[in-house]
């Protein structure tokens, strides 16, 4: 007898550390970019465990096949284009953006052997980009081409991944590419090819955002915030110690620990990165103003056909961007 009650609670401790063990780890989706770096260092860096989350770093080839996982409930959060939030919300799907993530860098880089020096000179050229409807197609064709005096018709894009794209810069199956770091500096690195455009400079927007669920915003909201903390630490790690950022994240975009460059011979891959994350701007917080791009982005979808809203109104991007977590702490 006094055994027995002993070992209930035994078993009582066991049990509940057992279900503990087997709960789902919270899954965040991201692409191998360095737009999504503040995922990866927030992984690596082990901000997500410090934060009391037990996450899974899940990888996608593309934006349109992470918001799908978003949607069917595979994912509970995800960085990615915001583009994706617009398309899905616009036929009902219910999603939040919930934090920045990224600013939008995309370079356009061009082989030395081709006459092509500024945006205009892309007509009749070959174009590797991202697929049709992400980000960077978007603003490709909508601000890009269309400031250049080009119609999207004018150039022969091809939509792939920026790695992808960067092998057919290298095998000359493309005349130019437009491009995420680090592939933009890699493909610099590797092949004959020089920089002449980065849309950042010139037309600053958002690119990628911190996207869940309505469900999983009402469901788990303590992780998705928890999630966010843990990002917001990352991207200020990214921004203030790129070097030791890079330490973390280089072996996801450059696999060996040195590159083989055209003209400096065997270069670390660390030093690689560390340059490609300075490129960027990071920012957990989403202002006024880009909200305004976000808006501008939407306009643009919706002007190509590529976002309908049932009553054919315009889509109002307000109406999934949820910004409790960043007045809660006060970005």
């Amino acid at each position: 007898m006094k055994f027995s009650r002993l070992l209930i609670p035994a078993l009582a401790a066991l049990t509940f550390a057992s279900q503990a063990f087997a709960a789902d780890p919270f899954k965040v989706g991201y692409i191998r970019v360095m737009d999504d770096a503040q995922a990866i260092a927030a992984f690596e860096g082990k901000f997500y465990e410090k934060h009391g989350l037990d996450v899974q770093l899940v990888e996608f080839k593309s934006g349109t096949d992470l918001i799908k996982a978003i949607v069917g409930g595979q994912l509970d959060t995800g960085v990615l284009g915001f583009t994706n939030a617009a398309s899905w919300s616009s036929r009902g799907a219910d999603l939040k953006v919930v934090s920045g993530a990224q600013r939008g860098f995309h370079a356009l880089v061009v082989r030395d052997d081709v006459n092509i020096n500024t945006v205009a000179d892309l007509k009749g050229h070959t174009l590797a980009s991202q697929k049709e409807g992400s980000t960077a197609d978007t603003v490709l064709r909508g601000v890009v081409l269309k400031d250049a005096g080009l119609a999207v018709e004018d150039v022969n894009i091809m939509g792939v991944s920026p790695q992808v794209a960067v092998q057919s810069l290298v095998g000359k199956r493309v005349d130019a590419a437009f491009l995420f770091e680090p592939q933009a500096s890699i493909a610099q690195l590797i092949a004959p090819v020089k920089q002449i455009y980065e849309i950042g400079a010139v037309w600053p927007f958002p690119c990628m955002v911190t996207i869940t669920s309505g469900e999983t915003l009402k469901n788990k909201k303590d992780l998705v915030w928890k999630s966010l903390d843990a990002q917001a630490e990352a991207i200020e790690l990214l921004q203030s110690k790129p070097d030791e950022a890079a330490k973390l994240i280089s072996s996801y975009f450059i696999a060996e620990p040195t590159l083989k460059t055209l003209n400096q011979g065997e270069l670390p891959r660390e030093q690689i990165i560390s340059k490609a994350i300075q490129t960027q701007t990071f920012n957990p917080a989403l202002t006024p103003d880009d909200l305004g791009r976000m808006q501008e982005v939407a306009d643009i979808m919706q002007a190509h056909g590529a976002l309908k809203t049932a009553d054919g109104q315009p889509f109002d991007v307000k109406a999934i961007v949820d910004l409790e977590w960043q007045q809660a702490r006060k970005l």
